[in-house]
């Protein structure tokens, strides 16, 4: 009929009446089973035409959306007579209004309120529905209270729910048309407000939920699902053409009443949401929206009796699935299972009807395909699992600086398998409200208060697991508090000597200021975006000029006069470094890089690699995958510098096992151990026919094995061993592990390439190696997950002894564990442990150990040692290991400890700085605290002790302590160097004086001053000048000298460095660089030395190029008796030429052009300052444009050559100038009168 007032009148369908209290279909029997919930309908009979029956609701609201106002009942309508039922599987939830979407839990809540003056109760049925469980995406509601709260999980239906709800008119009974349908009920279809009474219809037609949409993300004026968004999106077979009823929830499934935001719905169009229609200081949550749809008789529910669909459930990789359970989405509940081979059938499927087809199988999450005809009367599918991956961090929250008032944001984003939907925020590690702020990924603070500042962290939810972010530093400025002091900041910076104060004995040291690189405030209306992309920092705002009066000359320098905010790049960490051999130390030539899952490049042919760490990374886990198949894929978590200063590491490959053939017919006994004077740890079973190919089918015949252990009992296989050995326990927090033993599994058919997969095989450890008290009990078996660097728990392990009452003394008892090998290939042997402490560690650039020269990016790693009983000075295994970058204020590494027995757990320290080992303070013959930076009586308790304490002759480049944990109470153990697992932030802003082990640099006769203070380690130090040594803080240019020097002594060469050729600062200085010659062990009375010059090229200004005037002097006697033939001819080919009237000293304009090796010039570019003259620095020790080595060769790559003759026990008459000119001038005069003498005759006898 056509409408009236814009109210559509409908035909119930009409149809057998349902026994009352059954809640089944018409025709079911008794004892059979209800429709189960998510498909099927159920048939109610209806009233015929438009007379329906006139039971009003009142006044309905979903937050703040008004239905129309209650009316009151029809007199011929007592609401005693209402006798048509709801059957037992309806829940009033599904019923919506077609206008507005209002839905029937909010209709529940208000039509229990008995109006006044009468009006119909709500039946029974509609009272208290059964109760789900509160499900994901396709789940149910819940009841909902008057007040808008879900009813308690569990809550049934009242005794009231018998009744019927019918009504009685003309003496017949006409059955409400309130029938299930395919998810919780067919939707109640309420007119517009104007509409009569009678004139209210209700769709009868079979109907069912789609799938939850999501198509946008509150932001900017609210959230919006629009019908024609989620169509364009997904498509427009996702939805019907005419929507019936329409529901939404937030994506931590609550009803909009319950978080009190107002919304509007409507079917037609979709949902919306207006933040400026939200309460004061709220904003609208993040919804996604399901349509109800009418469903008919299609040929997925109807079915196709000669029909069949063919399927199989596979993982990504392609191995197929056994006992997985199979579902229609026409057909709830399963209806097949996938056999052996991963296939199933299914029959009466409609080969047309391109059924939706879900499967589910333990450990993977649920995935669902589409079913296509493959003939006519059959169609098939595949349906693709993918394993359960515990959710990891992919990005971490940011520190922010924000004023009192302004709005910030921190955003955390999780990875896994399924992906994270719900996030938890923690402000100074209590949780926040999430009825405030939410669940989502994004935290928004608005107006912000100071009592808001503090740490802030997330926490990522899945059903897989929980996984916690870093933490993040909110600092709240007041109003007119400055976020930059003007004032710099104490830098000491080293004079030459030759610029010492009268009287001093040691070096002088000039204070040229710091601006400390903390962040700055962004703009305001910056804080709704995640990342501050033009962020701004601390920095030098002006620079002033000074001299300093030395021996001879004037010093220039410039000072550091004021700080301010300006805007600044952002950081970005660095890592280099070179893969090798743990064995022979051959280079890893060509090997694939994998950052995550990606492919980023390729080793070179030496070995070398450069990445450049993603923003906000935490966590860089490399994989270095060999081409030739030699070689164990490396996997390694690398620690870096998060203000962007570069890291050099040293990556050591392990080499595979040889080959050992099987036959997987029989049972077949791998022992994991590679000490030949030790008994295996543990063992690897294959029983037989457990070797099967990747489609998962036996295989027969040959196999080629290759395992590949990692025996902790020997030390050198720590430098080799895979991952940083963390896992992520119950809270989300990364915890250690404490290995006993790491093997790679490698299963091959003889000659081919494709790897073999295996069935459950057996991992059998002794017990008698496990030692230490309570770790057999907690041993598990772990596989690493290369994308993440993280260990999961595969299995647990059983006490297995041999059979029969008696044990012989010679059989042993083992641990058993079981395992699949398939796509992971990498195992562990491991314990939890919960004994943890923070060892903290400095650098220094010298064995002066001052604290204005801590040297920072020195990677320092310690290793954690389980000592024999009665003799911890000799280990009897490494348990972990664990790397750590040294900052502005030193390192803090994770390690075990113990607090009753000091010697439970030892530890062996060592430090490198690129290529170059640090050396610790000494310890013989007994260590002192000054020296090694630990306060008595704790210095005993630790035990420490220098590599070379018993041996002199040993290296040493490392230390061994007792990881002994402080006592509490005890105040010489309340500051370091051990602090407890939960004194973090404690360990890492402990300050100089407090106790702490120490390195030095053994390359301790370097010395570099620059016009324009620059430290290397941190770049956002930069400041703009014409006289920088670096021009460019995007691009740095390292170059080197080679000077070889003939004479019994090592001198100290220095380049002093100016500017040539442009107008603005020739003849200005740069800066000095001084460095050591060093001996080389082939060649006796030679050595050599690699010294930094300025490069040529563009100034800071980048207008015009500047040569510049490079001038090398060794400090000595000496004299140039050579000079590099091809450098030369470059010299004289690009003029003008230096002066070189000196023969004492080297001069030349720096060339513009790399030059390399062959002429003694070494260049290396790089975006670390640090990184780029280390390589280059490794180069030039090797005499070779792409080799790098410690060990110098002065017969190779030279530039120039001095002779130097002064015998070793006189100083030089350079050194004598710059101590006591006076003196030297009078010994020169002194020399030159004797040599100016005339020479005595000699006397003669008589007959000579």
């Amino acid at each position: 009929p056509p409408p009236i007032n814009g109210c559509h009148h409908r035909r119930a369908a009409s149809g057998p009446a349902l026994r009352r209290g059954s809640g089944l279909r018409s025709g079911a029997a008794p004892g059979s089973r209800p429709l189960p919930v998510g498909g099927g309908f159920q048939r109610a009979r209806g009233t015929r035409g438009g007379a329906g029956p006139r039971v009003g609701l009142g006044r309905l609201s979903v937050g703040g959306v008004s239905a129309p106002p209650r009316p009151r009942p029809h007199p011929r309508t007592p609401v005693g007579r209402v006798r048509s039922r709801i059957p037992a599987r309806c829940s009033a939830h599904s019923l919506a209004d077609d206008r507005d979407g209002v839905t029937a839990a909010t209709a529940l809540s208000l039509c229990r309120r008995r109006p006044p003056g009468g009006g119909p109760r709500c039946s029974g049925a509609a009272r208290a529905a059964p109760q789900p469980a509160l499900a994901g995406p396709g789940g149910l509601g819940r009841l909902v209270s008057r007040d808008g709260v879900p009813a308690p999980l569990g809550q049934t239906r009242a005794e009231g729910s018998q009744r019927e709800a019918g009504v009685r008119v003309g003496g017949r009974r006409r059955a409400r048309a309130l029938a299930c349908g395919a998810g919780w009920g067919r939707p109640l279809a309420l007119g517009p407000p104007g509409c009569p009474r009678s004139q209210r219809t209700v769709p009868t037609e079979p109907s069912e939920w789609t799938s939850w949409f999501n198509v946008d993300h509150p932001g900017g004026d609210g959230d919006f699902e629009s019908l024609a968004a989620i169509r364009f999106y997904y498509g427009p077979a996702r939805v019907c053409p005419r929507p019936l009823a329409l529901e939404a929830r937030t994506t931590d499934w609550a009803l909009p009443s319950a978080v009190g935001e107002r919304v509007h719905l409507n079917p037609a169009r979709g949902f919306w949401c207006l933040n400026r229609e939200q309460p004061r200081g709220r904003r609208c949550s993040n919804y996604h929206v399901r349509f109800r749809c009418p469903l008919g008789c299609s040929p997925d529910t109807c079915g196709c009796p000669d029909h069949i669909l063919l399927g199989s459930v596979v993982t990504s990789s392609g191995r197929p699935l056994s006992g997985a359970r199979v579902s229609l989405r026409a057909r709830p509940g399963t209806v097949a299972t996938s056999d052996a081979h991963g296939a199933f059938q299914v029959p009466g499927v409609c080969a047309s009807g391109r059924a939706s087809v879900s499967a589910q199988v333990d450990g993977f999450s649920p995935g669902a395909a589409q079913a296509r005809a493959s003939s006519s009367n059959s169609s098939a599918v595949t349906i693709v699992l993918h394993k359960l991956r515990k959710p990891y961090l992919v990005k971490h929250p940011q520190s922010r600086v924000r004023e009192a008032g302004h709005n910030v944001t921190f955003c955390c984003k999780a990875g896994g398998n399924p992906v994270p939907k719900k996030y938890s925020w923690f402000h100074n590690g209590t949780l926040l409200d999430r009825r405030e702020h939410g669940s989502g990924a994004h935290l928004e603070l608005r107006g912000l208060r100071a009592e808001q500042a503090g740490v802030y962290h997330c926490k990522a939810w899945s059903k897989a697991g929980t996984v916690r972010s870093g933490p993040a530093q909110l600092t709240v400025l007041a109003p007119e508090q400055p976020a930059c002091d003007p004032q710099p900041q104490e830098h000491l910076i080293k004079l030459p000597e030759d610029c010492s104060r009268p009287g001093d004995s040691g070096p002088t040291y000039l204070d040229v200021g710091l601006c400390p690189d903390t962040p700055c405030p962004g703009p305001l209306g910056s804080g709704a975006r995640c990342g501050d992309l033009g962020s701004r920092c601390c920095a030098v705002r002006r620079l002033e000029s000074r001299e300093i009066r030395c021996a001879g000359y004037v010093l220039p320098v410039k000072v550091v006069a004021e700080c301010g905010c300006r805007k600044c790049l952002p950081p970005r960490g660095l890592v280099r470094g070179r893969v090798a051999a743990a064995d022979s130390g051959e280079p890893l030539s060509f090997a694939r890089i994998l950052l995550g899952p990606e492919s980023i490049g390729f080793t070179s042919y030496q070995g070398d690699f450069t990445i450049e760490v993603p923003p906000s990374k935490e966590r860089l886990v490399v994989t270095f995958v060999d081409p030739r198949g030699e070689f164990v894929d490396t996997v390694r978590v690398l620690p870096f510098d998060p203000r962007g200063a570069g890291v050099y590491h040293e990556v050591k490959a392990m080499r595979k096992a040889a080959a050992v053939l099987l036959d997987t017919s029989q049972s077949n006994t791998i022992p994991l151990g590679s000490l030949e004077e030790e008994a295996p740890i543990a063992e690897l079973v294959l029983p037989p026919g457990s070797v099967r190919a990747t489609d998962g089918s036996p295989y027969v015949g040959t196999v080629e094995a290759r395992v590949t252990f990692v025996d902790p009992r020997d030390l050198a296989s720590a430098a080799a061993a895979p991952s940083d050995l963390r896992f992520v326990d119950s809270s989300g927090e990364l915890a250690p592990l404490r290995t006993y033993g790491m093997f790679s599994v490698d299963l091959r058919a003889p000659g081919s390439a494709e790897q073999l997969h295996t069935g459950p095989v057996a991992v059998r450890v002794a017990a008698d190696q496990i030692r230490m008290a309570g770790h057999a009990e907690a041993l598990r078996l772990w596989s690493l997950e290369p994308e993440t660097g993280l260990w999961e728990e595969e299995s647990r392990f059983r006490r297995q002894g041999p059979p029969g009452p008696r044990v012989r003394r010679e059989e042993r008892v083992f641990l058993a564990g079981n395992v699949e090998v398939r796509e992971r290939r990498l195992f562990n042997l491991d314990v939890p442990e919960r004994r943890r402490c923070f060892v903290k560690v400095r650098a220094f650039a010298n064995d002066k150990f001052t604290a204005s020269e801590q040297v920072e990016g020195v990677v320092v790693t310690l290793v954690n040692l389980e000592p024999a009983p009665g003799f911890s000075a000799n280990p009897r295994a490494w348990g972990r290991f664990d790397s750590a970058v040294t900052g502005p204020n030193g390192a803090c590494l994770p390690a075990f400890c113990d607090q009753d027995r000091p010697d439970a757990y030892t530890a062996l320290v060592t430090a490198t700085l690129g290529g170059e080992e640090l050396e610790p303070a000494p310890s013989r013959p007994r260590p002192l605290p000054a020296s090694v930076g630990v306060t008595q009586p704790y210095l005993d308790r630790l035990g420490y002790r220098r590599t070379d304490h018993e041996d002199p002759a040993f290296k040493r480049t490392g230390f061994r302590i007792n990881l002994a944990k402080p006592r509490p109470g005890d105040p010489s153990e309340a500051h370091g160097p051990v602090y407890p697992w939960r004194s973090l932030r404690e360990c890492q802003d402990a300050p100089i004086t407090a106790s702490h082990f120490r390195f030095s640099r053994v390359e301790s006769d370097k010395y570099e001053y620059n016009v324009v203070p620059f430290r290397e380690g941190v770049p956002a130090s930069w400041t703009g000048d014409l006289l920088s040594w670096w021009p460019n803080p995007q691009e740095f240019r390292a170059c080197y000298l080679k000077v070889k020097v003939q004479g019994p002594q090592e001198v100290v060469v220095r380049s002093h460095n100016a500017g040539g050729s442009h107008p603005r600062t020739q003849g200005q200085l740069y800066g000095l660089r001084d460095a050591r010659s060093v001996r080389d062990p082939q060649h006796t009375n030679t050595s050599a030395a690699c010294v930094e010059f300025k490069c040529g090229g563009m100034l800071f200004d980048q207008r015009q190029v500047d040569r510049t005037l490079v001038t090398v002097t060794p400090q000595g006697s000496c004299r140039r008796v050579a000079v590099n033939r091809l450098l030369q001819d470059y010299l004289e080919r690009h003029p003008p030429p230096a002066p070189t009237d000196d023969p004492a000293a080297f001069a030349m304009l720096a060339p513009l052009d790399p030059l390399g090796h062959n002429y003694g010039v070494y260049t290396v570019t790089d975006q670390s300052p640090r990184l780029a003259k280390e390589i280059a620095i490794g180069r030039c020790f090797d005499g070779s444009s792409d080799g790098f080595s410690r060990e110098m060769r002065s017969d190779a790559g030279t530039a120039v050559t001095f002779q130097c003759r002064e015998p070793p026990s006189r100083p030089s008459l350079f050194q004598r100038l710059l101590e006591s000119p006076a003196a030297a001038l009078d010994d020169i005069r002194r020399e030159m009168g004797r040599g100016a003498r005339p020479p005595r005759a000699p006397r003669t006898r008589r007959g000579q």
